[in-house]
């Protein structure tokens, strides 16, 4: 530790947001050989999100205290299950870095709605590292670790909307125009306080095969045409889970459809949900809609106002 006119120096922290996301575009293609499913999918980081702050700790710490996790929030597991430690395992398994770091963060991402947090969270552990270390680790070597870590986890390193393909590890941008219909758009999100299985739903979509899926040939036919043109989010919206998770989980499609007739909104369900979001038209009335919400799924409930990154 170095010490400059009696005033001890800190040593290193980054902070890091840990963006929320929505699938605005989730076409499950079919089931993989190895269990897996494969999809295609149009996925937007939000405004809204989680903080991570990652320190580098004095020296002395054992080898299994290398890295340590503290949460706010205290649903959230602290071992070795959480994203944000399997992902700086990740990170030191690729590059041998020593340092032991305390990450402290601050949740506001909901637990399993299909936001996305605990994935994003893994992604701002590797980012936060690689800063930290000076690793300087390109883009593709961080995709590759993240998806050890995760399958949804590669999607928040771009920075922006992307498309997402096989079983969520091939990332790529969405292009330039395309992204830039999306951005500043303004959503709300809003998830009951149920959560659905991410597997449950994937299996039972799998059950009533081949009906469920969408063809990978007409699915990349579908997002290219929307690409090619000059149509809105709007126009992008589909999530072939919806059937298979609103039969059983009526709840969520009987606000859905309440607040498209009173409102005329076009809400959908996120990923496996339960999360679902509206986007939301200039002048919408968000304290009316928000109540409306509430009144369905009860004052506890998540609502947040946010917007496309």
């Amino acid at each position: 530790m170095v010490k400059s006119l009696g005033v001890v120096n800190p040593l290193p922290t980054v902070t890091v947001f840990s963006p929320a996301k929505i699938n605005l575009w989730l076409a499950v293609t079919g089931r993989r050989a190895d269990g897996y499913h494969d999809l295609v999918s149009v996925v937007a980081p939000l405004e809204f999100g989680d903080q991570l702050i990652a320190g580098v700790q004095g020296n002395g710490r054992r080898a299994k205290d290398q890295f340590t996790l503290e949460c706010d929030d205290p649903e959230v597991p602290v071992d070795g299950s959480n994203l944000v430690l399997k992902a700086a395992a990740a990170f030191v398994g690729a590059t041998g870095w020593k340092a032991a770091v305390a990450f402290r963060l601050t949740k506001r991402i909901p637990l399993g709605a299909g936001f996305g947090g605990g994935s994003s969270n893994g992604a701002a552990a590797l980012r936060a590292l690689n800063q930290l270390s000076g690793a300087g680790l390109d883009r593709a070597t961080l995709t590759a670790l993240a998806a050890q870590v995760g399958s949804d986890c590669p999607l928040f390193l771009p920075g922006g909307p992307v498309v997402m393909r096989g079983r969520g590890e091939q990332v790529e941008p969405l292009p330039a125009a395309a992204a830039a219909r999306l951005r500043g758009r303004r959503v709300l999100l809003f998830k009951p306080n149920f959560s659905v299985r991410t597997a449950w739903a994937y299996e039972r979509l799998a059950a009533g095969a081949p009906a469920g899926y969408l063809p990978v040939a007409e699915a990349e036919r579908r997002l290219a045409a929307w690409i090619a043109g000059e149509a809105g989010a709007g126009e992008l919206l589909f999530n072939n889970l919806e059937p298979v998770v609103f039969r059983k989980f009526i709840a969520l499609p009987a606000l859905l459809e309440r607040l498209r007739t009173r409102f005329g909104l076009a809400p959908r369900m996120s990923g496996s949900g339960s999360a679902c979001f509206a986007l939301l038209p200039d002048g919408a009335p968000v304290e009316e809609i928000t109540g409306s919400i509430r009144e369905a799924w009860g004052p506890w409930c998540f609502v947040q106002s946010t917007a496309i990154a």
